[in-house]
């Protein structure tokens, strides 16, 4: 889906600042929410992707006007009403009106603790050979889906070099809704600023982007 989260190159949105000595939290309610979010994600009730795919749906007005965990926890607040674990009324009351619905796992926080240390494993085993090798020429398809999609749109119909085989992978598209693993070739692919932006690019600079196997065409 073409959003708000998207805008690799694209002007009038000023520079990007960076803040010196940034903090991992701003305030003690980003940490908490991000803890929650960790938490209720551990149940098993949705994948990353769905929920990346639902903060990156939020109208571009509301998302380019919130801050990162705002987009959070609207992100987990739409999460929880979708499916059916919180109602906006009880959101917005903090008062709980229903029974909860059963989850797939209830995790204590040291089995949180030990999940993020350990890191989610989204690789799958590889079927017959890569379809591009390192050093191959590239170009990454044009389309516009309706669902969730890891394509910067920048990238799209842009020719690059494959610079690393990275085995085959949980394909994001899918598991965003629900539609399954569909387990695909996943490669990081470098493209010349030029190439992305055009003459006015500074020069020297590239993006990596990892795109899975049905993003990518050869370049004769």
């Amino acid at each position: 889906m073409n959003g708000a989260a998207d805008l690799g190159g694209m002007m009038g949105f000023g520079p990007v600042v960076q803040e010196d000595n940034e903090p991992l939290f701003h305030a003690p309610w980003e940490r908490r929410l991000f803890a929650l979010t960790l938490a209720a994600g551990a149940t098993g009730a949705w994948t990353i992707d769905a929920m990346r795919y639902l903060r990156e749906s939020l109208p571009p007005a509301e998302y380019l006007s919130s801050s990162y965990y705002e987009i959070w926890m609207k992100g987990l607040s739409a999460m929880l009403v979708e499916k059916g674990l919180a109602s906006a009324a009880e959101l917005a009351t903090g008062e709980i009106t229903s029974p909860p619905l059963p989850v797939a796992r209830v995790p204590d926080g040291a089995a949180i603790a030990r999940g993020l240390a350990a890191g989610t494993n989204y690789a799958r085993p590889a079927e017959g050979t890569a379809p591009f090798a390192a050093g191959a020429r590239v170009r990454a398809r044009v389309f516009h889906p309706a669902g969730h999609t890891r394509l910067p749109r920048y990238a799209r119909g842009k020719i690059g070099v494959v610079e690393m085989v990275h085995g085959m992978f949980v394909f994001p598209d899918t598991s965003a809704h629900g539609l399954g693993e569909d387990p695909q070739w996943l490669f990081t692919v470098r493209f010349s600023g030029e190439e992305l932006w055009g003459p006015d690019a500074e020069p020297g600079t590239s993006v990596s982007v990892d795109a899975w196997e049905s993003y990518l065409e050869p370049v004769g």
